[in-house]
């Protein structure tokens, strides 16, 4: 492997582990077993290093919402588009940690990160528009399903910042993949006022799979 990729792997590995802010580029340099000249040889500054993680970010995630054209979506898909969003957040999890900060830190990233989401959102669409197509949710109007979408996409990017701030006496290192992807027991939810009664029971099933510990206490108001 290159220099230059160890120093995008290990700095994320350790942006994940510590936190962007407390991890320096004397941090990435001394993990590496490098002199820091060799570090700014190939990156300027820390803000480069970050932005190249994001392009790597982006790449991925535009990669698992390839959406097929030449063939009905099925739950199969759903659950994959799903699945690999959250794993996703996981990898690249630093970002979304302090993401309002980071973007305010890079224009560059400021930008790319607003056209990354316009992509995501269209994505979303084209999905709930496919699972009409297949028969598993009603059809909806365009302004209803560009709402949907956001909100997915609010889920899915704010998710992390809750299990922060109803664990507030916990720390992001005691977080764990199993706890992020119970957020699509959040996004499941938002689909089941339009789920076909083909698909109803095999959705909220899949849904349950996924509930999280702090979902609503009761389950005498579940919906049925």
């Amino acid at each position: 492997m290159k220099t230059r990729d160890k120093i995008l792997l290990s700095s994320l590995e350790l942006f994940n582990e510590r936190g962007e802010r407390n991890v320096t580029t004397n941090h990435i340099a001394a993990h590496l077993a490098i002199s820091p000249g060799n570090l700014y040889y190939h990156f300027r500054n820390k803000s480069d290093i970050i932005y190249e993680i994001f392009l790597e970010y982006e790449k991925l995630v535009d990669f698992y919402l390839n959406i097929p054209e030449d063939r009905a979506m099925t739950l199969d898909d759903m659950t994959f588009y799903l699945e690999s969003v959250f794993d996703g957040l996981w990898s690249y999890r630093f970002f979304h940690r302090d993401l309002e900060y980071l973007l305010d830190s890079d224009a560059r990233l400021r930008r790319d990160y607003r056209e990354f989401t316009q992509r995501c959102l269209a994505a979303i669409s084209r999905i709930f528009e496919k699972l009409a197509e297949a028969g598993i949710i009603e059809p909806q109007s365009e302004s209803l399903r560009t709402a949907m979408s956001l909100n997915v996409w609010l889920v899915i990017t704010n998710w992390m910042a809750f299990l922060k701030t109803a664990h507030a006496e916990e720390t992001y290192a005691k977080l764990t993949l199993n706890e992020l992807k119970q957020g699509i027991y959040q996004v499941l939810t938002l689909e089941i006022p339009y789920l076909t009664p083909a698909y109803r029971e095999r959705v909220m099933a899949l849904r349950e799979s996924y509930r999280p510990a702090l979902a609503e206490p009761s389950r005498a108001s579940e919906p049925v």
